[in-house]
């Protein structure tokens, strides 16, 4: 019987339906949602402009590219089509529903037809004003050429006509300009009630004016845009550096192939038809797909602060490490033990304290670090343009291929440059994804390494948001080898041996699958075996048909998948003990965690690197092992709350029809990202007497102020007095 394995292409779109389900629940604050709306939005984005052009590309390839796909490219491009029109119509009905909850809250969106006599004063001004200077309309009928229509932009096709002389319609293109005004414009209040209005609608509002010079009378505007192909090309000319080819191919990004052409299903076909053969000559319609009146609704992550506080999640505290005292130094308590953080719920300030502390320590010589994607103000930057500057060798591995953050890696890295620090690039073909800090002190001639590696980037932006995990330790059987990777980074000709990490493309693959098999020969001999893994994604075929083995063989296997899922659980005969759940919630689950039982004696590691092929055989990735026994026990607690979850986790058994994970009768409903909240909280009040009156002060100070949220609405539909979360 063939291996079972799902189109990840397919599985990831479920991933968004999950997103989407958040957008959808009554239960979380509905302001919330609408960020969920635009979160589902930007992720649909970057799907075609990475997964379904890739698609495309394979389709060439016919029955090659069964490999990479699991199936067909062209039966995947049939039923992508069909899964997001199914679920941009599941989008549209969620997003009309918020806005009648938003009507119940006083808040109203509305558009150009809806303003009252002052809104329609102040529109006209704003335009006039602000607006209007941010313009460049262009009449598509005097061209030539069409113009290239710019990716991640949005516009307005517009159809010009005079009453009474059907067919002399002129057709204009106006660009929205949203990265200079904000998409949401506030309007003057009527009594109690807030407005606001989109710019896109100031825009038409606004269409005579742009166009008083001609003699119409009629103005229809509809949205367009248009998704280009990402990957980017980069030339085989030797005479070039590797920068000027990323630079290049970045140009050629820009005007890249067409593999989504978005546009308002109201739009007559007539001007459909005029924009689909100037836009997309080659295309054709085969590019098209109908949507609503707005696009970019990832502009929808940045909604407007209005309202009830009642309306947000609530505030929650970032909590100190109980180990951690800035007062004593961090780079002196990592000397002597093993630390874990815990983002977001513990402060990512520590990683920058463990790089500025670094800086100015004079026992430190240099300082090694890969950075993947860093924040668009970096304090990981300063402190190490600080530390080059107090005269430390700093080594900086850049990747420059960190997909969409090209640009500003290259910026970052002449910035780096300018200022004394060295900026490594590894070999092209092996991207480098790996977490690491290194930090060499020198002490009376003997050299101390401090290391941190982390699962996710240093990027004081994204661990705000990201749940991460984030280790310290100066233990030599960790930071010897975290040494060697950067030497070999830096050396590619260097084979080193690893003992302790596993790291790719080196040896990662070889040593899973040697633990994997471990634990089936355990369960073959009667002994208890278990495999608990956390990951993005899990596409590989490798690695999946050696869980299958390890299921059949009788090891209990546990999943926790965020994204991408090419596993089929629950098959009879195949995989009917694989346990497999996905957690979507208020934080990105973002954590790497790979756990082998080993006869009792756990094996626990964190890791860079999810189970894909890209990750194991073509980029360097580092898992380390957690060697402090102490340690290890969080992560597993870790492991087991998120396993307990029964408010926010999806059953990824069957057919991925996203089914809840509901409690059972009498048992206790948990919420996972706040019960890891309590864990670590209670390990500071078992040191931190005051911690608990600040804690206590905290709840009574929310629930005056959220006293007008529904906090019941959580029991209610678990209780069934309301209607249940759609299944999207």
């Amino acid at each position: 019987m063939a291996v079972p394995l799902r189109n990840k292409e397919l599985s990831w779109l479920a991933f968004n339906a999950r997103v989407l389900q958040e957008a959808a629940d009554p239960t979380v604050p509905l302001i919330e949602r609408i960020k969920f709306l635009g979160i589902f939005s930007s992720n649909l984005d970057e799907f075609f402009r990475v997964r379904v052009a890739t698609l495309k590309r394979l389709r060439k390839l016919g029955k090659k590219a069964y490999k990479h796909t699991y199936k067909d490219p062209a039966a995947v491009l049939t039923e992508i089509h069909e899964r997001v029109m199914a679920l941009q119509a599941d989008f549209e009905t969620i997003y009309q529903e918020i806005l009648r909850e938003l009507a119940e809250e006083r808040i109203f969106i509305i558009n150009e037809h809806q303003l009252n006599d002052e809104q329609a004063a102040f529109v006209r001004e704003y335009f006039r004003a602000e607006v209007r200077p941010s313009l460049i309309p262009i009449m598509l009928d005097f061209l030539d050429q069409f113009p290239e229509l710019k990716d991640h932009a949005i516009y307005l096709g517009v159809l010009l006509s005079r009453s009474g002389q059907p067919g002399k319609e002129r057709h204009a293109l106006i660009e929205i300009p949203t990265g200079l005004l904000p998409r949401f414009i506030n309007l003057p209040r009527v009594e109690d009630r807030r407005y606001l209005i989109l710019l896109d609608d100031v825009i038409r509002f606004s269409l005579a004016d742009i166009f008083a010079m001609f003699d119409y009378d009629t103005f229809r505007a509809y949205t367009i845009k248009l998704t280009r192909d990402a990957e980017l090309e980069l030339d085989e000319d030797l005479s070039d550096s590797f920068l000027k080819k990323m630079s290049k191919g970045l140009q050629q990004r820009k005007v890249g192939k067409p593999v989504r052409f978005l546009h308002d299903h109201r739009m007559p076909d007539a001007l459909l038809d005029f924009l689909v053969k100037g836009f997309l000559p080659e295309e054709g319609d085969r590019a098209v797909i109908p949507g609503s009146r707005y696009h970019n609704f990832k502009d929808f992550i940045g909604f407007p602060t209005i309202g009830s506080p009642s309306l947000r999640n609530l505030p929650q505290r970032v909590l100190p490490h109980p180990d951690l005292d800035r007062r004593r130094g961090l780079l002196k308590t990592v000397e002597e033990k093993d630390i874990l953080l815990h983002f977001p719920y513990q402060s990512f300030d520590y990683v920058i304290d463990f790089l500025r502390e670094a800086a100015i320590d004079p026992k430190v010589v240099g300082i090694r670090i890969t950075l993947y994607r860093v924040a668009r103000k970096s304090k990981i930057i300063n402190a190490l343009i600080n530390a080059a500057q107090n005269g430390k060798a700093v080594t900086v591995v850049m990747e420059f291929q960190a997909r969409f953050d090209e640009e500003a890696n290259i910026y970052w890295a002449n910035r780096l440059q300018e200022e004394g620090v060295r900026v490594v690039h590894a070999d092209p073909n092996y991207k480098v994804h790996a977490k690491m800090i290194l930090v060499r002190r020198v002490s009376g001639g003997k050299e101390q390494l401090l290391v941190n590696l982390g699962t996710g980037n240093f990027n004081e932006s994204t661990a705000r948001l990201y749940t991460d995990h984030s280790l310290f330790t100066a233990n030599p059987a960790i930071t010897r080898e975290v040494k060697q990777v950067f030497e070999l980074i830096e050396n590619k000709y260097l084979t080193p041996n690893f003992r302790n990490l596993l790291v790719s493309p080196m040896n990662m693959r070889t040593r899973l699958t040697k633990m994997i098999n471990q634990e089936i020969a355990n369960a073959k001999a009667g002994k208890p075996a278990a495999i608990t893994v956390k990951l993005n994604n899990l596409t590989d075929s490798k690695m999946i048909k050696k869980l299958y083995h390890a299921d059949q063989a009788g090891v209990r296997v546990r999943l926790m998948v965020r994204g991408m899922f090419s596993l089929v659980a629950g098959r009879t005969d195949v995989s009917e003990g694989i346990e497999a759940r996905g957690i979507v919630d208020k934080y990105l689950e973002h954590s790497r965690i790979y756990v082998f039982h080993n006869g009792g004696e756990d094996r626990v590691y964190l890791t860079s690197a999810d189970w894909m092929p890209r990750n194991l055989d073509r980029r360097v990735e580092v898992s380390f092992p957690v060697l402090d026994a102490g340690i290890r026990g969080e992560i597993i607690d870790y492991l087991d709350i998120q396993w307990r979850d029964n408010v926010k986790a999806r059953d990824l058994r069957g057919t991925l029809d996203n089914g809840y994970v509901r409690p059972a009768e009498g048992e206790e409903r948990v919420r996972s990202q706040d019960a890891i909240f309590r864990y670590l909280e209670t390990r500071i009040l078992a040191v931190d007497p005051e911690a608990a009156a600040r804690r206590d002060a905290e709840r009574e100070t929310n629930r005056r102020t959220y006293r007008h949220r529904a906090d019941a609405v959580l029991e209610d539909v678990l209780s069934g007095k309301k209607p249940d979360r759609p299944a999207v």
